[in-house]
């Protein structure tokens, strides 16, 4: 009865399991990561008791359009080819930000392979630190 079942709904269960794999995909992503998160809050007070660098991954002109206060524009596709120019800040925590978080993920990803040990995520990127009301340059 039971391998009647699998074999009628050899499909459904398959769905099932990629689906439920790709819900744990993150969890499983974020642990592996040798970035932390950080919120808004937990960012100021690196920013402020730490003296860490803001690292926008965003094109420029996202970044013309707004962005963190002090922040350095390094696009993610640039960051492996800047790496002498970033090198010199390896030393500082760095906090690093795009749209939402997707870019700095992989900007994290690439500045691990430059060295950099004391890097964390923002979580919600520019928009969630826009959102709460929190300063901006243009």
């Amino acid at each position: 009865m039971t391998m009647s079942f699998v074999q009628t709904n050899w499909m459904l269960i398959l769905v099932l399991l990629l689906s439920g794999g790709m819900l744990l995909w993150p969890l499983v992503q974020r642990r592996l990561s040798p970035a932390r998160d950080v919120n808004n809050l937990a960012a100021t007070q690196l920013v402020n008791g730490s003296n860490a660098v803001l690292l926008d991954v965003r094109e420029p002109a996202e970044f013309g359009g707004g962005h963190l206060p002090k922040a350095i524009n390094v696009p993610v596709g640039q960051i492996a080819s800047r790496g002498p120019e970033l090198n010199k800040l390896a030393a500082r925590p760095v906090i690093v930000y795009c749209e939402r978080g997707g870019r700095s993920r992989r900007a994290i990803g690439a500045l691990t392979k430059l060295g950099f040990k004391d890097v964390y995520n923002l979580s919600g990127g520019y928009l969630a630190w826009k959102d709460a009301g929190l300063p901006v340059e243009r």
